[in-house]
């Protein structure tokens, strides 16, 4: 990915926080490669050995990282603890907390909402909070929470999960306004219709989302890694509590 010199990220420590996803190792990677050391919090095994897998493929700096439930606080403590052990402060912080949960509302059960909330908007919230005292302490912070096009869209049997991401989006927002005075920039990165696999266009405008999508393709994660690094560098100085959108047109459509 070609890097303007005002978006270097060398220097800086971020934090990856991510729920899974085929997404989250371009995350990593587009962080790395633009100069930041990557502290990965996974909520699986899995999930953090494929962001650790792709750093090392391409001998990106990261700072390893650790399984923990950010949604509770021994997970959160846990999680902090074993960032601490690198004695760096944190400049980034990016929330990836796109947890996807798909049922009809009248058959959504308590514990499936809670759930579902907990992963998504509770997690998010937690890191956010014990970062962001850091960031306000130092006076300087990025933070960018990757949000679904659904926090502000709605989709049938989607209720459960749109109504967590659109608590992202208030959250980044209100944030924005109370942190603003720190010189921290809270934003969040929209995203559609994605995969990483490699699908001929062909074969992807057979489906019905696609041919919606004004760009008649799915997106694929290496597409939102230049404006995920702009919204953590130097240069995103007066861009704050903002929902921006790489999503192919989707949030276009009346």
């Amino acid at each position: 990915m070609p890097l303007l010199p005002e978006y270097d990220l060398s220097g800086k420590v971020a934090i990856l926080a991510t729920s899974g996803g085929d997404q989250a190792p371009y995350l990593a990677m587009a962080l790395s490669e633009a100069g930041a050391s990557v502290f990965t919090v996974a909520r699986r095994q899995t999930y953090l050995d494929k962001v650790l897998a792709a750093l090392e493929r391409e001998s990106f700096a990261n700072l390893d990282g650790v399984v923990a439930n950010l949604a509770t606080q021994p997970g959160l403590a846990q999680a902090m603890e074993a960032f601490d052990n690198h004695g760096s402060p944190v400049d980034i912080l990016v929330n990836d907390a796109q947890s996807m949960f798909a049922k009809p509302v009248d058959e959504i059960t308590l514990e499936e909402w809670d759930e579902v909330q907990s992963r998504n908007l509770r997690g998010t919230f937690l890191i956010t909070q014990a970062v962001g005292r850091r960031m306000v302490e130092r006076q300087y912070g990025r933070i960018v929470n990757l949000i679904s096009g659904l926090a502000e869209r709605g989709m049938i049997n989607t209720s459960a999960f749109a109504a967590s991401q659109a608590g992202i989006l208030s959250l980044t927002r209100s944030l924005a306004v109370e942190w603003g005075r720190h010189n921290i920039r809270v934003n969040a990165l929209g995203t559609g219709w994605t995969t990483a696999e490699e699908i001929p266009l062909e074969k992807q405008r057979e489906e019905l989302l696609v041919r919606y999508t004004p760009l008649r393709r799915k997106g694929h994660p290496r597409d939102i890694g230049p404006l995920l690094v702009y919204l953590c560098s130097e240069s995103c100085d007066y861009t704050t509590g903002q929902a921006v959108y790489v999503d192919g047109g989707l949030n276009a459509h009346p």
